[in-house]
């Protein structure tokens, strides 16, 4: 029990770091083409790389199990819809140069994990994780009556849609990889309509004349599935409450790249 408890949080924990290093610097460097355009091509090449998958692991019978349980697609369409949200809000946040905002709401999100563990789940809360829980709401309502102006909404977007994904998978008993899936070919639509718009007015930076360009836009299938599908994988074998706490990797890393790599210091970013 412990061995795989502790393959969980490794599993999280790789993820978190994934999430908090090599995301922030792949969609800061890719940002030029435009957050709008990048959010498209995140949804289009996650869903394509997850088709290649399930190929290759020959996983189409367990998908077709799973779209035949109405509950499962009730689940996964409320998952998909968070998950997009997250994805929408984090890429404009890197693409705006408000990463600190993005990092804020991962900083809060772990004890949102835990109060939502408790509530939903009975996981145990001692009294450190409900004064960390009270901190939490304390400074989020500070932030809000120090300036009306600048209500931290990328930060609470991002915490309350990453957090509540996470519960709704943590309900639902799927393959992560193939839930993946299923959460992406609902996204696709809306995201191949958008492309086609930005196509048709000729906005896209994404061009079949320009072979290396087209690779590197489409690693961002890659670098959306693999820390997702390990994150995941971690809150259904530990928990919400332990993966929570092990997700404060992620904005950890992603406040000292924007402080050290990207210049500059939190005391001068506002928080809006």
């Amino acid at each position: 029990m412990n061995k795989e408890f502790n393959k969980g949080l490794l599993l999280a924990g790789f993820g978190s770091f994934w999430w908090g290093f090599f995301g922030v610097i792949y969609f800061k460097h890719i940002a030029y083409i435009g957050h709008i355009e990048l959010v498209v091509h995140r949804c289009l090449w996650t869903t394509f790389t997850l088709i290649l998958t399930t190929f290759f692991f020959s996983k189409w019978n367990i998908f077709f199990k799973i779209v035949k349980n109405k509950s499962n697609l009730f689940y996964l369409f409320i998952s998909g819809f968070l998950i997009f949200i997250n994805w929408g809000v984090w890429i404009y946040a890197i693409a705006t140069n408000r990463i600190i905002d993005a990092s804020f709401g991962y900083f809060i999100m772990p004890i949102l994990s835990i109060m939502l563990g408790y509530l939903f789940f009975k996981e145990k809360v001692n009294k450190k994780r409900l004064f960390s829980i009270l901190l939490v709401i304390l400074s989020i309502l500070f932030l809000i009556f120090a300036s009306i102006k600048s209500l931290p909404w990328v930060g609470l977007i991002v915490a309350l849609s990453w957090g509540f994904y996470n519960l709704v998978r943590k309900k639902i008993n799927v393959d992560t990889d193939i839930g993946l899936l299923i959460e992406s070919l609902f996204i696709l639509p809306f995201a191949l309509l958008a492309f086609y718009f930005i196509a048709s007015n000729g906005y896209n930076d994404f061009q079949l004349s320009d072979p290396s360009m087209m690779l590197f836009i489409y690693l961002a299938g890659p670098m959306t599935v693999i820390p997702l599908f390990l994150y995941v994988r971690g809150v259904e074998i530990c928990g919400l409450g332990p993966t929570g706490m092990i997700f404060y990797i992620t904005p950890t890393f992603q406040f000292f790249i924007r402080v050290f790599l990207l210049q500059r210091a939190f005391f001068n970013n506002k928080i809006s």
